[in-house]
């Protein structure tokens, strides 16, 4: 079962990837990681660094994929925004936090682009 989830999460990173880069978003790193957390998704677009968390359900027996980011969750997210900046000093552009929520209801398949969410 953990298996299947991790595939199905690795699924819908990949597809928002490339929704990303149809989009003309640069991929800068995926899945960075520091002592506070990861991060699935680092890009730039139009001078804006994006930090992108991507959700992926099946259902919403438990609301949308977006409610899944909890405040404590924000809160690690930023600081491990902060390690990314403090790793890349040379990327001087505004950031901001985004969430993608790919939903698989019945195989039918919808992507959700929450830009500056936090």
């Amino acid at each position: 079962m953990v298996h299947q989830r991790r595939r199905f999460g690795n699924w819908g990173e990949e597809a928002a990837v490339r929704y990303l880069e149809k989009q003309g978003y640069e991929i800068l790193d995926r899945n960075y990681r520091s002592s506070w957390g990861e991060i699935d998704i680092i890009a730039r677009h139009w001078g804006v660094l994006a930090f992108v968390e991507v959700k992926t359900r099946h259902s919403l027996k438990f609301g949308r994929p977006a409610a899944a980011v909890t405040r404590d969750k924000q809160i690690r997210l930023r600081k491990t925004a902060w390690c990314y900046l403090r790793e890349n000093p040379v990327i001087r552009y505004r950031s901001r936090f985004d969430i993608i929520e790919i939903l698989d209801l019945y195989g039918k398949i919808s992507l959700n682009h929450l830009k500056n969410c936090f």
